[in-house]
């Protein structure tokens, strides 16, 4: 199947702007401001039915539709910052693919009559921003950016912003207030993004991969595109692949493929043919699915993996093998998260610290399993009571972990019963005697 999303690795030199050009490169732009309105555009990715590759998966078509009407001027803000750990997709879009990307931005910033996109990059991606900054520059050379485009009286601007290495900025409100200039930390809503967003302005935040899917919707319309995946779930998605795996990396497949097939047939299956024992499809903050024939034949939608009590998220897919201990792993993220918590809800500040101090002595073999207990415990406190999802995406490993495998944190406790020994083999029984002859024999 051709790319629709990674096409660097079917045409080379795809991120050089005239080779873009050369394959239909900003036709869609130009469609949709000479030939279409704005409102035509966001009906055209609503039968699309494009969903949000950020995580949550929401219609984007839909999302656009929600801006407080008359109400001006407009912004678009693209979430690069993408550091959720087991997703790497966006970097290599934006590295490999950068002019699709910026056209899909564009595409988004005239269907909601915004004349400003900020694209707001991870801290860590200082390369890929200079790299992005020569394409927004050729396009203002060739007069693709800027004023009065193709003889119109549309303007647009493009603007980087980079982050300073904080998670919290993923969420779209900590996101505004740092392009601001403001602490990095979520807003209370309502008032949503839609009617009061970046500077208090109706503004549209939307994930990398999504944007780039929208010129392709624009040139060859929303039947074509919905060839591709499900009924509820149409269209590609890059499936971020690692774990232990043979061979981890992006795959692009249709919505609705299987687990088995992005593991094993992309993946190359598990190194020295072991079992795996759980997947984590979301990245650090996903559910802690145990595996079995069943979910490795599921397919990967939103609708599938939400039927498994999960979430596919931003398809961050870590493969966890037999040899793989949960409290191990449950410590790294819980680490993560309490690292990354901005501090300003009670519950996640400290009951990521307190979940972080039970696992740590849980892994030093130094807690009791009244301990581990008091892990699930302190895990629930958080539940439901922080302003944004970390402190949901601090817990949710933890909680899905133990349910499954509570072994692997009692094994580790100072009270763990001890293994039973194996049964002695009973002695073996004497040989029966040979009788006697008897005379006369």
């Amino acid at each position: 199947m051709p790319h629709i999303l990674l096409r660097h690795r079917d045409i080379p030199d795809i991120h050089k702007l005239d080779v873009y050009l050369a394959h239909g490169g900003f036709e869609a732009f130009k469609k949709a401001v000479m030939q279409m309105t704005p409102a035509q555009v966001i009906e055209e990715v609503k039968a699309a039915g494009l969903r949000g590759r950020g995580g949550a998966g929401f219609p984007t078509g839909l999302k656009w539709s929600f801006l407080t009407k008359d109400s001006f001027p407009r912004y678009v803000v693209i979430n690069s910052d993408e550091s959720e750990p087991g997703t790497f997709k966006d970097r290599e879009i934006m590295t490999r693919n950068p002019f699709q990307f910026l056209e899909g931005a564009m595409i988004t910033a005239y269907a909601s009559q915004a004349n400003t996109v900020y694209n707001y990059v991870r801290g860590e991606y200082w390369d890929v921003v200079r790299g992005l900054e020569k394409c927004v520059a050729e396009l203002y050379e060739r007069d693709l950016l800027g004023k009065n485009l193709f003889g119109t009286s549309y303007a647009l601007d493009i603007h980087h912003h980079l982050g300073a290495g904080a998670y919290i900025c993923g969420e779209e409100s900590a996101l505004l207030e740092s392009i601001e200039g403001k602490l990095g930390q979520p807003r209370l809503k309502p008032p949503f993004p839609a009617d009061k967003g970046l500077y208090g302005k109706p503004t549209v935040v939307n994930n990398t991969e999504t944007v780039t899917n929208v010129p392709y919707i624009i040139q060859h319309g929303a039947a074509e595109y919905r060839k591709n995946g499900t009924e509820k779930s149409p269209g590609t998605k890059v499936f971020c692949l690692s774990g232990r795996v043979n061979r981890p990396g992006n795959y692009e497949m249709p919505l609705g493929a299987k687990l088995r097939e992005l593991i094993y047939t992309h993946g190359g299956g598990v190194p020295g043919d072991k079992k795996i024992k759980a997947v984590m499809l979301a990245g650090a903050s996903s559910v802690v699915l145990p595996v079995d024939e069943s979910i490795l034949d599921m397919a990967l939608d939103y609708e599938s993996v939400a039927e498994r009590k999960a979430m596919l998220g931003s398809a961050s897919v870590i493969v966890l093998d037999e040899t793989v201990d949960l409290a191990w792993v449950t410590l790294k993220t819980t680490r993560f998260f309490k690292h990354e918590s901005c501090g300003k809800c009670t519950p996640c500040r400290e009951g990521t610290y307190w979940m972080l101090n039970i696992l740590e002595r849980v892994n030093k073999g130094e807690a009791l399993k009244a301990d581990v207990d008091l892990l699930q415990n302190v895990a629930g406190q958080i539940q439901n009571k922080c302003l944004c999802p970390l402190g949901e995406f601090s817990i949710t490993p933890v909680l899905s972990a133990m349910r499954a495998f509570r072994a692997d944190f009692d094994g580790h406790t100072k009270d763990a019963a001890p293994p039973k020994a194996p049964p002695k083999p009973a002695p073996p029984k004497p040989a029966p005697k040979k009788p006697e002859p008897v005379a006369g024999d």
